[in-house]
């Protein structure tokens, strides 16, 4: 049966079809693998798997290493399409790949709406393709013209052909890694990469605006936790060294969501924001705190994390000074009530000695008593709010008792007029 390129796409008459594929597993043990018999994206799925592969062109044999279920290997497939073969514009399977090696980056235009951009640069297997370049068939319709492949031609040419070629070198520049069914405008643009060393690399994205900066490609997200850290400490230092902290608080969070370390980037401010001065220092870069911390509790626990390592730092002057730090965190809404509060049970050796940790926390007990005395009062307003709409209730009932006795009396008063006139004989008038 065969199935839509485009998975999303659920028009039967969709003209662009594929086999579905077919896979089987052989062996068993540590020998075991699974055959595609009628697909080639070998190398892609051992880069999601993490699992070698072979190709077998020959004789149409590509082996994944392990046991894999066909239907797990169509959905990879669909994903494959998706990054390498679906023009990012019109999501047509008409685009055309170009190996540019020098520059380390792959081309792709569509050749049906003459889109013209980059892959991806992040997924494993483009550094595979960039080291594994397609072998060009200048005779094939739709295949592209390496330099390679024209200088090959020009070997078997004598001296006045190569005069009389209508390809120069720099013709063969321009060609090169571009189909020749390509739209009219064959150059990616030269201005996005020359020197591509990680000084010019890093020099070109501090030129970025930030917004765009979100969007580069980068390889920051494949490495460790530890190391995208430091990467935020470096970043942090820089702009706090050059005064550009107070004001840019929106591109110190995109740094931070770019590097995904958000949550654990609290740790980071407090070493390099923080010293002796701690209280007025969080008045001062409130905003960009609250830019970390609002409603997001893992923060604000790696905030006060943070402030026990500064603590830990400057213990003479700010161990006495505890409960007023916890303070004004607190009321400028830094730190939620329930953070400080769950903190409070009991002390931790996560970031300092527990028995720094007591004493931070033997320090922190008046604030905290008055944190819990002033939540019980809060609860116990709230209580007499309703005490006293219940009391409003039973005003109005006694008034209303009240009210009643006065037509009782007035219905008193009227059978003695009736008896009254039940005196009167009409006889005697």
């Amino acid at each position: 049966m065969a199935l839509n390129v485009n998975t999303s796409v659920t028009d039967v008459f969709y003209r662009y079809k594929m086999p579905r594929l077919l896979a089987k597993v052989e062996g068993k043990g540590n020998g075991i693998k699974t055959v595609v018999v009628n697909m080639n994206p070998c190398k892609y799925f051992g880069c999601e798997l993490g699992a070698q592969t072979l190709m077998d062109a020959k004789n149409d044999r590509y082996i994944v290493n392990g046991a894999h279920d066909a239907s797990k290997l169509q959905e990879m497939l669909d994903g494959f399409i998706r990054k390498f073969v679906l023009c990012p514009s019109c999501d047509n399977p008409e685009t055309v790949l170009q190996v540019r090696e020098k520059k380390g980056v792959i081309g792709q235009s569509c050749k049906a709406c003459g889109y013209q951009g980059m892959l991806d640069m992040r997924h494993k297997l483009t550094t595979f393709i960039l080291k594994n370049p397609p072998d060009a068939d200048p005779n094939a319709a739709g295949k592209s013209l390496t330099k390679k492949a024209a200088k090959k031609g020009k070997k078997g040419k004598s001296n006045g052909e190569d005069k009389g070629s209508d390809h120069s070198e720099d013709g063969d520049d321009q060609l090169e890694g571009w189909s020749t069914d390509a739209p009219a405008k064959p150059e990616l643009d030269d201005d996005w990469s020359v020197d591509v060393s990680e000084e010019a690399v890093q020099r070109r994205q501090a030129e970025l605006t930030d917004g765009v900066k979100g969007l580069t490609i980068n390889d920051d997200l494949e490495k460790a936790e530890k190391d995208r850290l430091e990467i935020f400490y470096k970043y942090v230092l820089q702009r706090r060294d050059a005064g550009q902290l107070t004001g840019h608080e929106k591109s110190v969070l995109a740094e931070a969501e770019r590097l995904d370390v958000k949550d654990k980037a609290p740790l980071v401010l407090s070493e390099l924001l923080f010293n002796d001065a701690i209280i007025s220092q969080i008045t001062q870069y409130r905003v960009l705190l609250l830019r970390f911390t609002h409603e997001n509790k893992k923060a604000q626990k790696y905030l006060v994390g943070g402030m026990e390592q500064v603590i830990n730092l400057y213990k003479d002057q700010l161990l006495p000074k505890v409960p007023h730090i916890l303070k004004r965190l607190y009321d400028l809404d830094v730190l939620d009530e329930e953070v400080l509060l769950e903190w409070a049970k009991k002390p931790s050796k996560k970031y300092v000695s527990r028995e720094l940790s007591e004493e931070m926390h033997t320090r922190a007990a008046p604030f905290i008593t008055w944190l819990r005395e002033a939540e019980e009062e809060s609860d116990s307003e709230s209580e007499e709010d309703d005490v006293e709409i219940t009391y409003d209730d039973r005003a109005r009932e006694i008034k209303v008792e009240k009210a009643a006795p006065a037509p009782a009396a007035k219905t008193a008063a009227e059978p003695a007029e009736e008896e009254g006139h039940e005196d009167i004989d009409i006889d005697d008038i």
